[in-house]
């Protein structure tokens, strides 16, 4: 017989397994092997390539006005004189690696690249840098090593770079990029001295790569609206200027140098990226030299976007990110990279009709070789090949590509364009198709697999806590066999089209889950139809209502994923919930059921605040004291009934006091980092000092088995709320003391009400308990909504880390993170795995009822997802469906740790109300 506790770890491995499949079935890998690079015959514009990479800026704060004046004004004086310009789109993740290797390589990688995008993980395809003859790059260590070990040869490629420690967060960051443009210029005043330099400069097919990573920092460290991040543009924009001049003077002004300013990504107003939003997705691109269009007078190309600009009379030429790969391939006459899925900016070139001929040509074999590669590849592997038609027969790429050809050789160069323009949209069109050939087989596994999860947990749920051993009946020992020769059947032939087809390797967990968790259901398919049989006899009305009930309720949640003020307006229906209870109920605990709808209605404003929230200390300072009265009075209370061992008290002072230390530190804190001093020391090890002592308080002591279990509560709370007042920036710690008053009347509540239906013994899971699973489910999405951005985890800012480190650690900082969003969740589990015993009910058998359902929303969210259209609509619903996911393992996760803490107590029977 399989344990509860197996079934859970069973349901984080599945749920874990399950989140990467969003990324084999809409992103997967674009890289194709075997190409033959592509360059055109034309001679090169240019001999050398300074690309110039703004980490982390905003298209509209490079070029607005600030009350009339330029921040930048040497670029918007090339844009107005001297080169071509526009806004550069880009794609989600919005984050610097991925941001990158399409600016420099020009694909798009895997989403979940993001998660590796700190690591030294060498890119391990083509790029604009491993065609050069050389490139010197400066920079971040988090970007640099990548390319150079991702090169052919690494020796082609010189990195740069200044120590990891540079980047902290505490203070004004310009000065990462005064250190590049120092070093910069430290190569060419070497060159002076060192002939085998000089040579190496003085070589065709060089690229310059500067990565400014200061803007970045300021922005994350201060916001995109303040003065550190507008002053670092100017202090870029002067520093772009000098490097020019310093290029040109060393080459003598020849003429033969291209020049390309643009970013990686955005920010959006919070000082985060990551997401599809607009303010993270719209980079500036200006390129100007060799080989570069000079301003094309006109309107074309503006929207409201860039009216307030005062740029409306230079053309705005748009690209997508990955065209600037093709851009610079062309400018100094390099091969295209082989996986690149850029098209040419044509309108950026200057050059004759022949020369973009040549150019778009080029480009289109390039793309067509992939699409070459992709259906060859496909034809071969795939059991049922079905080709894509629009390249299909006459209309191969071949035919296309000696069409173009002639048409070249005859002159007729605007239709050689255009033909190359629509070969490459059609094979761009064609690798999509091939990537989403799996589409329908994989979704229809991962449903599958689903559904079956659902029915899996149900059926045991039905099993152990519904239903008497003496009414179940078992399948004969020839049926049982016969069902798992079948499964063992189904998933062979599965994993025979796994392997025939060459799929990865991640695959036959997709296809093994399904198969077993059908099984199980089919072997224990007479347990269902012994529930329907109980529920006939009881009448199909109320199965029904309740079914009908709790689809609504799950569908509602999922809307609040949308608009977070369907929280709010669930808190005020709860808060009418006592209106509705029994006379009995209302007349014994009047006082409960007021502090209730009290608590509901304080708790339902959070989902109503901005989640874009400033740093706010007071509320802050506010927030804390309020947890430390609210925990003193509850406290006071239970050591005046005499509920609470004098031990457990001593540990409850002192984390009240531990709190009041957090509150000091908080302040302080923060007072020196707003006066540019930095994190003190002092602060540093004191906050992780009480982190960790408080954090772990409640584990170390577990408590004696009869304690009570509101003290033991009460302890759990006042233990994480120490950390949740130093990771709070504003109205944070208020949230979580509201939370955990409302939480905690909850458990009292739901006692209360039991209380003249207790039994002796335990008792099966009954309908009246599917309030208590929604109400549970409904708090684990309060407990991250509650401050939090709906869209994306990127709104929560990184500011809330600042009491514990400040210098870029991505992975200590991402903990941080996520600790703070999943302490309301500890909380909201320990008092679930109370509610369970004090309904005499087995501990597990509400947990496991809640993961029988809750992959309803998380079917939802997988249809949902995007791979296309806006970058904001494509990174919400990734977004939606990795939370609803990681719901689910950390509920489950966490359920299993607050076992620890609350799962030794033996609570006393609950005596009946009098009457």
């Amino acid at each position: 017989m399989m344990s509860r506790e197996v079934l859970l770890v069973i349901g984080v491995i599945f749920h874990i397994v399950y989140l990467f499949s969003i990324f084999d079935i809409y992103f997967t890998s674009p890289i194709v092997h075997g190409m033959t690079p592509q360059k055109s015959p034309v001679a090169a514009p240019a001999d050398r390539l300074l690309l110039i990479v703004g980490d982390g800026l905003r298209a509209d704060k490079l070029l607005e006005l600030d009350n009339g004046i330029a921040r930048a004004p040497y670029l918007r004086n090339i844009i107005k004189t001297e080169g071509s310009w526009g806004v550069s789109h880009t794609r989600v993740p919005t984050e610097s690696r991925p941001g990158h290797v399409a600016i420099i390589a020009g694909f798009y990688e895997d989403v979940s690249a993001v998660t590796t995008g700190w690591t030294m993980n060498p890119v391990n395809f083509d790029s604009v840098f491993n065609q050069s003859e050389h490139t010197w790059s400066f920079g971040s260590p988090d970007i640099l090593p990548m390319f150079q070990h991702g090169a052919s040869d690494p020796s082609r490629v010189d990195t740069v770079m200044y120590p990891p420690e540079y980047e902290d967060f505490s203070g004004e960051a310009s000065h990462l990029d005064t250190w590049v443009f120092d070093h910069f210029r430290a190569l060419f005043e070497e060159a002076k001295t060192n002939p085998e330099l000089n040579t190496k400069l003085r070589k065709p097919k060089i690229v310059f790569f500067l990565h400014l990573l200061g803007l970045d920092t300021n922005g994350h460290g201060f916001r995109p609206h303040s003065k550190e991040y507008c002053e670092n543009i100017a202090m870029v924009d002067k520093g772009v200027s000098e490097m020019v001049n310093l290029v040109e003077d060393f080459y003598g002004h020849d003429g033969r140098t291209s020049f390309v300013f643009t970013a990686d990504h955005g920010m959006n107003n919070r000082g985060a990226h990551g997401d599809g939003h607009p303010d993270n997705t719209r980079t500036p691109l200006i390129a100007w030299g060799a080989g570069i269009n000079k301003p094309m007078k006109g309107s074309k190309g503006h929207d409201e976007f860039s009216a307030e600009w005062d740029l409306s009379d230079v053309q705005r030429n748009d690209v997508l990110q990955a065209d600037i790969a093709p851009l610079m391939s062309h400018l100094v006459g390099i091969p295209l990279p082989v996986n690149s899925v850029g098209e040419l900016p044509l309108n950026y070139l200057d050059g004759d009709e022949y020369t973009k001929a040549q150019a778009a040509f080029a480009n289109a074999r390039q793309i067509a070789e992939q699409y070459k590669i992709k259906h060859d590849e496909k034809e071969e592997k795939e059991m049922f090949f079905r080709p894509f038609r629009p390249l299909s027969g006459s209309n191969d790429p071949s035919n296309y590509l000696s069409q173009i050809q002639t048409l070249i050789d005859i002159k007729d160069y605007m239709a050689a364009e255009s033909l190359s323009k629509k070969l490459m949209s059609e094979c761009l069109a064609g690798l999509r198709y091939f990537q989403t050939y799996d589409w329908l087989f994989l979704r229809g596994v991962i449903t599958a697999g689903y559904v079956g999860w659902c029915a899996f947990c149900l059926e045991f749920v039905i099993r152990y806590y519904i239903l008497s051993e003496n009414t179940i009946k078992y399948l004969g020992q020839s049926t049982s066999k016969l069902i798992d020769g079948m499964a063992v059947l189904v998933f062979g032939f599965l994993s025979f089209m796994v392997w025939i087809q060459d799929m990865p390797t991640m695959y036959y967990a997709y296809v093994f889950f399904p198969v077993y968790f059908w099984r199980q259901v089919l072997q224990n398919k007479d347990i269902f139809a012994a529930i329907l049989s109980s529920a006939s006899r009881e009448g199909w009305t109320v199965l029904i209502r309740n079914t009908i009930g709790t689809l609504l309720a799950l569908e509602l949640l999922v809307y609040s994923y949308f608009r977070r003020e369907v929280l709010t307006v669930c808190f005020v229906l709860l808060a009418t919930w006592p209106f509705f209870m029994p006379a009995r109920m209302r007349r014994h605990y009047s006082s409960l059921l007021t502090l209730w709808s009290i608590s509901c209605l304080c708790t339902s404003v959070f989902t109503l605040l901005p989640v874009e929230k400033g740093e706010n200390i007071l509320l802050v300072v506010f927030g804390g004291l309020a947890g430390i009265s609210v925990g003193g009075f509850v406290l006071a209370k239970l050591e005046r009934d005499n509920r609470i061992k004098r031990k457990t008290s001593i540990l409850m002072k002192i984390q009240l006091l531990l709190n009041l230390v957090s509150i000091i530190l908080v302040y302080s804190t923060s007072t020196s980092l707003q006066k540019r001093q930095g994190l003190p020391v002092i602060n540093q090890l004191l906050s992780w000092t009480v982190m960790a002592f408080s954090s772990i308080c409640p584990f170390v002591y577990r408590g004696p088995s009869n304690e009570d279990y509101l003290a033991r509560l009460l302890m759990i709370c006042l233990s994480f709320a120490p950390l949740m007042t130093l990771l709070s920036i504003s109205y944070e710690m208020l949230f979580y003391v509201c939370f955990c008053s409302t939480v905690l009347l909850w458990l009292e509540t739901e006692r209360a009400l039991y209380r003249d239906q207790r039994r002796s013994v335990d008792r099966p899971l009954q309908t009246s308990d599917c309030r208590a699973v929604l109400i549970f489910l409904f708090f684990i999405c309060v407990g991250f909504f509650g401050t939090g951005n709906v869209a994306s985890l990127s709104s929560f800012s990184l500011e809330s880390v600042y009491r514990f480190v400040t210098i870029f650690n991505p992975f200590l900082m991402g903990v941080l993170l996520i600790a703070k969003i999943l302490i309301p969740f500890f909380v909201a589990s320990a008092v679930l795995g109370v509610l369970s015993i004090s309904l005499d009910l087995s501990p597990f058998s509400l947990i496991l009822a809640v993961m029988s359902i809750t992959d309803v929303q998380t079917i939802n969210f997988f249809y949902f997802v995007k791979d296309s259209g806006s970058w904001l609509e494509i990174g919400t619903t990734i977004s939606h469906f990795c939370i609803s996911e990681l719901f689910i393992i950390f509920t489950i996760i966490l359920f299993l740790l607050s076992r620890l803490l609350v799962g030794h107590l033996v609570l006393p029977k609950l005596s009946s109300m009098a009457d």
